[in-house]
């Protein structure tokens, strides 16, 4: 049984929208997960910790992937062991700080994350292809209110 069958019609619609979108997060990203599993024998933090990484070609510290990431250090450091014993990281000191180091991706890691991510793509345009580009723009600026709305509370709450 998923998140949103635990609904029923007597609760408010929003909670059942609450639980229809984590629903298909859910389902999305298992498919995801499945799939770069299939396809590329990696897991979904590994993808996104190479993400993070695509986007910082000078690369990045530790800490500062761990917070990029939301995750602890010890999770990305795990990640980054497995990653550098497979040649799609690597470790550069930082000049001026003995015990801190920057993470990057190797040409290896980069030609394979641009093949992942091309991938990636594709598998999630798949997943919305039941909408038309109408409802996806819709869908956009919808939740977009709902983002706004929630930061703005984040802001002001104690």
């Amino acid at each position: 049984m998923d998140m949103e069958a635990r609904a029923h019609s007597e609760h408010p619609e929003a909670l059942r929208l609450w639980l229809r979108l984590l629903t298909c997060t859910q389902l999305v990203e298992k498919d995801v997960r499945a799939r770069l599993r299939e396809r590329f024998d990696t897991t979904l933090p590994r993808f996104d910790l190479m993400a993070q990484l695509e986007r910082a070609p000078d690369g990045l510290k530790m800490n500062e992937l761990s917070r990029r990431m939301m995750v602890t250090g010890g999770n990305v450091t795990g990640i980054t062991d497995q990653l550098v014993a497979e040649g799609l990281v690597e470790r550069i000191d930082v000049a001026g700080d003995r015990r801190a180091y920057r993470v990057r991706l190797t040409p290896k890691g980069r030609k394979l994350f641009n093949e992942m991510a091309r991938q990636h793509e594709s598998w999630i345009v798949d997943a919305f292809a039941a909408l038309n580009a109408k409802d996806i723009a819709t869908l956009y600026r919808l939740l977009g209110k709902v983002k706004d709305h929630a930061r703005a509370g984040l802001e002001i709450a104690p």
